[in-house]
């Protein structure tokens, strides 16, 4: 993964690419491009990751049925459909086309975050058989500061989560400001950290395809089981890394 920053490759490689007037060339429609394009992986192509557990490990909290259509349905389409994006903007990028760069921030921002969002969904799901909370340590240390206790938490993050209107995500999140977690909730696939600057720490996911198949549309019922499969470890290890 490319280490330079968006300047360094915006100034002046970029512009030289594009052939035109640093003018014509808004700083920011820049940036997230440059930003954009230095994020694929070294073979140039996103890809679906493959989930660290079997599609029914997460039974009966969320079946078989749901993860299978879940992973390799519906988070492999924001990958395909990321890459054909990358594609066009890399081409737009190459022709100068400022226009046609700015036409496709939209579906960046959507399937990239479909992409993102998802990947970090997976990583914080395990087997209701590893899903414990820490009875010492940072997470219980902040979670307490902030909820009170885990309950207070799960309370709050379930509210919130449950009231998103249409589809979107609730999430968990460290501000590196006030050095406190926080509860939030991101519309569609907006990711977190891009929209609030929260560090994610455990989304959930309130698209109805998370959910229909087990719950219907009766997305409390979802969001009360899935704490029963969250991988605590996970969200740990976030916590430290984000505090680092």
């Amino acid at each position: 993964k490319s280490t330079m920053s968006a300047k360094q490759i915006i100034t002046p490689a970029l512009r030289a690419a594009v052939h035109v007037r640093s003018s014509k060339l808004n700083s920011e429609v820049a940036k997230s491009a440059a930003a954009y394009l230095s994020s694929a992986p070294s073979g140039g192509k996103h890809v679906l990751p493959d989930l660290p557990y079997d599609y029914a490990a997460l039974e009966p909290c969320i079946s078989a049925e749901t993860m299978e259509i879940h992973h390799s349905k519906h988070h492999n389409t924001y990958v395909t459909n990321l890459n054909a994006t990358l594609e066009k903007l890399d081409a737009a990028v190459s022709s100068g086309d400022v226009s046609g760069i700015i036409s496709l921030q939209s579906a960046l921002k959507f399937n990239g975050g479909g992409h993102v969002n998802h990947t970090l969904f997976w990583e914080n799901l395990t087997s209701k058989g590893n899903s414990e909370f820490p009875t010492t340590g940072p997470l219980k240390e902040a979670v307490d500061a902030r909820f009170g206790d885990l309950e207070g938490m799960k309370k709050e993050v379930s509210a919130m989560t449950v009231a998103v209107q249409g589809s979107g995500w609730g999430w968990l999140g460290f501000d590196k400001k006030t050095g406190r977690i926080e509860a939030a909730t991101c519309a569609n696939q907006d990711p977190l950290q891009a929209t609030t600057g929260l560090v994610p720490l455990l989304g959930i996911d309130v698209w109805e395809h998370a959910y229909y198949v087990d719950y219907r549309n009766v997305r409390p019922n979802y969001v009360s089981a899935i704490w029963d499969v969250i991988n605590w470890k996970t969200v740990e290890e976030r916590l430290v890394s984000a505090k680092a």
